[in-house]
């Protein structure tokens, strides 16, 4: 069995999808879609920057799942390759969910831009910037990292946002809090706690204004039925309803995304490899997580025409 995964935020670098879109119409013609379905030239922005214009998290994260559309749809035009013949499952790491729901069928690549472009926005605003924070916990499970935010809270909010892999947990809150866990790391016998250069809080109670702007939003912009079930961030179980799957996406905003659960679940449920499109940062986590899991990564024309040729 075959999964194709979709990456998050921070998988964004100047130049991407550049490549693909020289070589292939219909990776042009994916970046031409989102730039109209946005107003904006955001294919510019990820060829040439500037960087802090790609950073921007109402950038980055249509502009993440764009590169990544780019890749299926080359790999599905040019080279004749079905995602739902080629894979059994999708999955994605928080806003890699919309574009793993986006592959299959679930929302449309500008529906899907709209949304992502709304929800950065709406994460941005839903915290004063330098209020929250968020952090790495590196050799940290899941049980030493909830330990260490429970005691750095004091009465703020400190709570675990990513569970990536066995020894890589993220935490976010309000930003004392988070500096006073990064002291205390030794003491729960954590290796290093390092502050994300992100600019809110992801994933914990602090978003709740932008999970109602979604919610707002995904009312208005329901998925549809897909092809391929969904393996859910919030519950690391497998979603084939579009009801259920619009109600995850709200609660996923301030929910914990439980990556290496998912990888789990889909091994259990017998996953073998793991094809992750558009970036390169998802395959370390699930090797991390079990190292006995294929991972590929398909990132440009070369990557593409090789899985081709596997599959």
């Amino acid at each position: 069995m075959r999964a194709f995964v979709f990456p998050g935020q921070g998988s964004q670098k100047i130049g991407m999808g550049v490549e693909l879109a020289e070589a292939s119409t219909a990776a042009r013609e994916v970046f031409e879609e989102v730039d109209d379905a946005l107003g904006q030239k955001l294919f510019q922005i990820m060829k040439d920057g500037p960087e802090d214009a790609l950073t921007l998290t109402e950038n980055a994260q249509p502009a993440i799942m764009a590169n990544a559309m780019a890749v299926l749809r080359v790999l599905e035009k040019d080279a004749n390759i079905s995602l739902t013949e080629a894979g059994d499952c999708v999955a994605g790491h928080s806003l890699g969910e919309y574009t793993a729901l986006c592959a299959a069928g679930a929302f449309s690549l500008a529906d899907t831009a709209r949304l992502l472009k709304l929800r950065g926005q709406a994460m941005q605003a839903a915290v004063p910037v330098g209020e929250g924070a968020m952090a790495a916990l590196l050799g940290a499970d899941i049980e030493k990292a909830q330990a260490l935010a429970d005691a750095a809270a004091e009465g703020q909010i400190c709570t675990v946002a990513n569970d990536n892999d066995p020894g890589q947990v993220v935490i976010s809150g309000h930003r004392e809090a988070i500096e006073r866990a990064i002291e205390l790391v030794k003491d729960h016998g954590i290796k290093r706690g390092i502050l994300l250069p992100v600019s809110a809080p992801f994933h914990c109670p602090l978003m709740q204004p932008a999970a109602d702007a979604m919610a707002e939003a995904l009312a208005a912009t329901s998925p549809a039925a897909f092809r391929l079930p969904l393996y859910a961030n919030v519950t690391a179980d497998e979603v084939t309803e579009p009801a259920e799957a619009q109600r995850l996406l709200v609660e996923q905003v301030t929910g914990r995304v439980r990556w290496r659960e998912s990888v789990l679940a889909m091994r259990a449920a017998g996953v073998e490899e793991f094809v992750e499109l558009g970036g390169k940062v998802l395959g370390p986590m699930i090797v991390r997580t079990d190292k006995e899991a294929k991972t590929t990564s398909v990132i440009s024309m070369e990557d593409i025409e090789a899985l081709a040729k596997e599959i």
